[in-house]
């Protein structure tokens, strides 16, 4: 995917811990309107009810207001494992911003803030979450854990990626998601944000790691993260422009206007073929649009904890 502007250093969020927490926030005030009413006054406290368990625990208060059955959690509890993956790649230092905010995004700000703001939820819910990152090599790696040490150590290594130049390199994205699916072996959400693009398009060698992940029972969600504007609808002045592929360093001189046709409709078909490919191997598809907020990352959790069991 080739862009117009060079990559440049940035800064990372000034308070990335306070800024998830604000975006949570406005997310569970929300819930009242979705078909998550009823949970979110009591978002850390419950879980839903599963058949089986056992009917001791259930908070029939709350059953009376929301006429579903939820049970009390407790603080040595660790239900659910999360594990996040993060591309760090040159592709995902796209749209060079001079500083990450709610308001000025690029693709890996967006995937770092996402990360935390998931973490946030997790915390309040005292599961065990993990973190891998990897870009031209394999940069990161943490297990799943719950303490409250361990959360503020990832959300610095997350501000971390942020201050660096991105390098423009190849990155085969099957070869870290093989070295990290070896190390997760107790079965775990696991969480991808990827804007899918790499100088070597091997496709089936990428859906070969992305099942490999799927080892031991895991759930994969592959958070899909691009710049809907530019990258899917190729929004740009029609005037002459210089794009630069920010992995391998290409570049092209053209007016956008006498490609944009031709380029959505190949853009249209590798989407087409990318959610077929994830139907095929039961990998949950979620588009993560820079540009929108984070609501459909938060959903997208919840909705895939209540299947978790």
């Amino acid at each position: 995917m080739n862009i117009e502007k060079e990559l440049h250093k940035t800064g990372g969020f000034l308070n990335l811990d306070l800024l998830a927490k604000q975006v949570v926030e406005g997310y569970i005030s929300g819930i009242h309107k979705s078909p998550f009413h009823g949970f979110s006054a009591e978002f850390a406290e419950h879980k839903i009810y599963n058949n089986g368990e056992s009917t001791r625990h259930i908070d029939w208060k709350l059953f009376a207001k929301t006429d579903k059955l939820y049970t009390r959690r407790y603080e040595e509890e660790t239900n659910l494992r999360c594990h996040l993956i993060l591309d760090n790649s040159a592709s995902m230092h796209y749209p060079a911003v001079k500083e990450q905010n709610l308001d000025s995004l690029n693709k890996i700000g967006f995937s770092v803030l996402a990360s935390a703001c998931l973490m946030e939820v997790l915390k309040r819910q005292r599961d065990a979450v993990g973190v891998s990152i990897y870009s031209d090599e394999f940069e990161f790696y943490s297990p799943e854990k719950s303490s409250e040490r361990h959360h503020h150590m990832l959300l610095n290594k997350l501000n971390e990626i942020l201050t660096g130049s991105a390098k423009r390199k190849n990155t085969d994205t099957y070869t870290y998601l093989h070295q990290i699916a070896e190390k997760l072996k107790r079965r775990s959400l696991i969480f991808l944000f990827t804007d899918m693009f790499q100088a070597d398009a091997d496709e089936e060698r990428l859906f070969e790691a992305l099942r490999h992940l799927k080892y031991n029972r895991h759930e994969v969600i592959l958070f899909h993260v691009i710049d809907e504007k530019r990258e899917l609808n190729f929004s740009f002045e029609n005037t002459p422009r210089r794009f630069t592929d920010v992995e391998t360093g290409a570049e092209v001189d053209l007016y956008s206007d006498n490609i944009r046709e031709n380029y959505k409709k190949a853009v249209e078909k590798y989407l087409a073929d990318l959610k077929m490919q994830c139907a095929k191997y039961r990998i949950k598809y979620v588009e993560a649009d820079i540009n929108k907020n984070f609501d459909n990352i938060m959903t997208a959790y919840l909705l895939e904890k209540q299947k978790f069991g």
